[in-house]
């Protein structure tokens, strides 16, 4: 399984008109594939949507972008609303639950780590050992290694109820040395957005 993060970054005011677009077309696009989850920002880079596709392989992917494409239902009339856009190709971590729909918000926190080349699979085995005592305290939506796009990329993605909620959870797994996994660490930079749910995505 692979997992295509579209990131788009939109004109300023434009949100509620690319959600409805989006939105509209958003049932015949699915007769090809389903949409996995769909975010925007509300703290961090503005103005951007996130909307993430599963996929067995690129090979699917490919055969289903050009099917949508030649049947007219995709992609949906919105390019005069967009500034940029990025397509990145994202595998799970081997410690991470595959994407599932779920209610589990309405508050989400994208982490994305650049970790030292070589350093994923550490990373796993370092999260694999602590992850249990941290997603008692909320839960996480997935954790991501890249494929295609930029490279030594560790993205991960946690549900919290409120904002209030992050930071009492956070607080409480750093004094009790539960998170982030002690020891030496292959992080060499660091970047978080705060995103909500669009209506009609599945994880919300």
């Amino acid at each position: 399984m692979i997992y295509e993060f579209r990131t788009y970054t939109l004109h300023p005011r434009s949100l509620p008109e690319f959600l409805k677009t989006f939105g509209e077309a958003l049932p015949r696009r699915e007769e090809f594939s389903r949409l996995t989850a769909f975010w925007f920002t509300e703290i961090g880079p503005l103005n951007q949507v996130i909307h993430v596709w599963a996929y067995n392989d690129v090979n699917e992917r490919s055969e289903t972008r050009a099917a949508a494409a030649k049947a007219g239902v995709w992609p949906p009339k919105t390019s005069h609303l967009i500034v940029d856009m990025k397509s990145e190709i994202l595998h799970t971590a081997s410690c991470s639950p595959e994407l599932t729909p779920a209610e589990i918000g309405p508050y989400f926190e994208m982490r994305t780590y650049i970790l030292k080349p070589g350093a994923a699979p550490k990373m796993s085995e370092r999260w694999a050992e602590f992850l249990p005592g941290r997603t008692k305290l909320s839960p996480l939506v997935g954790a991501f290694t890249s494929d295609i796009g930029e490279l030594n990329q560790w993205v991960h993605i946690w549900a919290y109820t409120s904002l209030d909620q992050r930071m009492a959870v956070r607080d409480q797994a750093k004094n009790a040395g539960i998170w982030p996994p002690p020891g030496d660490s292959p992080v060499i930079h660091q970047e978080s957005k705060i995103m909500m749910a669009a209506p009609f995505s599945p994880i919300k």
